[in-house]
């Protein structure tokens, strides 16, 4: 068959490595790196040929010859992660990182059946919080806690 599950995964991911090596060079290396055996690039091009050379085999040799089925599977919840997981990208700037991933992660956790706002703070702020004091005070990675309109 042609059009299996697995092929359709597999050209999915080809196409996805593919765009991934060609953004991989548009990653800027600083002079001093033009020689170097591992550069900011190096990680990116090593992932993206062994992602294209498993996708090429997947789709050479696939698992299954099913056809896909698209019927029993939550559309409509998928569609809306996709929506607030676009919201999130386009709010954490103006939201700050605390407040937009506390937000995502609680509105994450109520599409997948959550109910209980105590049990939906009560995970999301602490795995905020320690996520971002983990990144900001132990790897040093500045990230912008809060909105510009909250900031002393």
């Amino acid at each position: 068959m042609l059009f299996s599950k697995d092929r359709i995964g597999g050209f999915l991911l080809l196409i996805f490595c593919i765009t991934y090596a060609i953004l991989s060079q548009q990653i800027v290396l600083l002079p001093i790196q033009a020689k170097a055996a591992f550069t900011a690039r190096t990680l990116p091009e090593v992932l993206s040929v062994l992602g294209i050379i498993l996708s090429v085999l997947v789709i050479l040799f696939p698992g299954s010859s099913g056809r896909p089925k698209l019927a029993g599977y939550k559309w409509f919840t998928a569609v809306l992660f996709l929506a607030l997981m676009s919201a999130y990208g386009f709010s954490v700037r103006p939201l700050g990182f605390l407040l937009s991933t506390s937000l995502f992660l609680i509105g994450g956790f109520a599409l997948l059946g959550e109910r209980s706002p105590i049990k939906l703070l009560a995970v999301a702020l602490p795995l905020v919080v320690g996520f971002w004091l983990l990144m900001t005070q132990g790897l040093d990675v500045f990230i912008e806690p809060l909105p510009w309109f909250l900031k002393g």
